[in-house]
């Protein structure tokens, strides 16, 4: 009897061990989010910036600065919703760049208040970075329970 109960034991094992068996995922690292947000963010101010210096003439590829734009604001939005399914708080810090994000196309790309609307997100983009990588230094390491 001992024996059949071990037999089922070792073909439900690899079948695939029931849901409530199953070990939890490790929890995801929302750090790449806030990288890629930050880079995203910077690459379109160097873009921009280049251009209206004159140091690049994207002639007719304006699409560029835009798509810069929609990318960013996409990843920022990605990084904020880290609130709701990580334990990072780093989206704090984030979510008030939404405001300049908003507000930027309302404003003509040739005057001095889009580049100080694009400008007012940095602190914010930074300062959910650093943030992200201190959450990141401090979380708990998950050890693997695994035998192999």
């Amino acid at each position: 009897m001992h024996r059949e109960r071990d037999d089922q034991r070792q073909r439900r094992a690899r079948r695939g061990a029931p849901a409530r068996a199953r070990q939890a995922k490790a929890p995801v690292d929302p750090h790449p989010l806030f990288v890629a947000a930050t880079a995203s963010y910077a690459a379109n101010c160097a873009l921009g910036t280049a251009v209206a210096t004159g140091r690049l003439h994207t002639g007719r590829a304006h699409w560029v600065h835009h798509a810069l734009y929609i990318c960013t604001s996409a990843l920022a939005a990605a990084a904020a919703t880290s609130l709701l399914w990580s334990r990072s708080r780093a989206g704090w810090a984030l979510l008030p760049a939404a405001i300049p994000l908003i507000a930027i196309p309302s404003v003509s790309a040739r005057t001095r208040g889009h580049v100080g609307i694009a400008l007012s997100a940095a602190p914010f983009f930074v300062g959910a970075l650093v943030a992200s990588a201190r959450g990141r230094r401090h979380a708990p390491k998950q050890k693997n329970k695994r035998k192999r």
